[in-house]
């Protein structure tokens, strides 16, 4: 990542939603564009989508046109598989093939929708792919269901990413792809150049895993082609605001993300709805937070002691280093 200039900022759309009635009075339906236009206000540059669920009022041209009269930019989509009950039982692990076919289809229909926008990125997060109970999910058919899945997925449109979101569980209570790792092996088996990861700091978090050296293994052996930037206490999907919780291990990571080159796009997928917090707020917020953190993480980048702290394995000189540069 470039911390000499400002990155493209994306943030859940579907928070914007938060006081509807207050801030659209008296209007009956809330569209994508005017979600687009809400989360302008707060300094956000760039937008990822839902398939199917923002063009349900919208069409591609019409989003588009929100976008350029917001000045925003289109980061990519994601698929929304969970918010349809056909897939409760799996998307591309279903047990019936009907339904795995159909959960493909809506992707490429979603990948030509990207494609007709001009976008270049589409996030998988496969939280409905997994299982709940013992003897429920013949694991090895599931795995090989999955790569196939994908593997045609991205064969779909080379041009396009395919990056994939791993997280433990939720909705399932263990999901195919927890973590890096698994994550990581599934892409190799995969095969194909256009494929990544999209790191989520609290699903990161939420498997054990230390973000940075989640984000050294990705990118030795893939691509990191998506950040999501929030906080947590690594016991669920807290979604909560960016350094909120644990502003060292966010620095180490910005550090480790310019270190890899990552110069995509910060989406802050945090939850305001929770607590109803006034979204807008919430995402200057993050903006400011995140401004600052990349300017201290291109210091510590730069740090030559700390490198050599670093190399040593001098944990107190580290942090006596990262401290004084946080709380400057």
């Amino acid at each position: 990542m470039n911390t000499n200039s400002s990155p493209r900022f994306a943030a859940r759309l579907n928070a914007f939603k938060i006081g509807a009635s207050a801030y659209w009075p008296g209007k009956n339906t809330v569209t994508t564009s005017d979600l687009l236009a809400r989360a302008a206000t707060a300094g956000l540059n760039a937008a990822d989508l839902n398939y199917p669920d923002h063009f349900v009022d919208d069409s591609p041209s019409d989003l588009i046109a929100a976008l350029q009269d917001n000045s925003m930019t289109l980061n990519g989509m994601a698929m929304r598989y969970y918010t349809d009950p056909g897939y409760k039982l799996g998307a591309f692990t279903h047990p019936d093939a009907t339904v795995r076919r159909a959960a493909i289809d809506e992707t490429k229909r979603g990948l030509d929708v990207l494609a007709e926008m001009g976008g270049t990125l589409m996030t998988l997060w496969m939280g409905q792919d997994g299982f709940d109970y013992s003897f429920q999910l013949d694991y090895a058919r599931a795995w090989a269901a999955t790569v196939e899945a994908m593997a045609e997925v991205a064969d779909h449109n080379p041009s396009i990413n395919i990056a994939l979101e791993y997280k433990p569980n939720e909705p399932r209570a263990f999901a195919l792809m927890p973590d890096a790792a698994t994550t990581l092996l599934a892409i190799k088996e995969i095969g194909r150049k256009n494929t990544g990861v999209t790191l989520d700091f609290a699903h990161v978090l939420y498997a054990d895993e230390m973000p940075a050296f989640a984000a050294a293994l990705v990118a030795r052996h893939s691509r990191i082609l998506g950040v999501h930037l929030n906080d947590g206490y690594g016991k669920w999907d807290n979604g909560l605001m960016v350094g909120a919780v644990h502003p060292i291990q966010t620095v180490e990571l910005l550090v480790e993300l310019e270190r890899c080159g990552y110069d995509g796009a910060i989406y802050f997928d945090t939850f305001p709805d929770h607590s109803g917090l006034d979204p807008v707020e919430e995402a200057r917020t993050n903006i400011e937070v995140v401004e600052r953190l990349r300017a201290i993480a291109s210091e510590l980048t730069a740090n030559e002691e700390l490198q050599n702290a670093i190399a040593r394995q001098d944990a107190p000189m580290s942090m006596r280093l990262v401290q004084a540069a946080l709380l400057a």
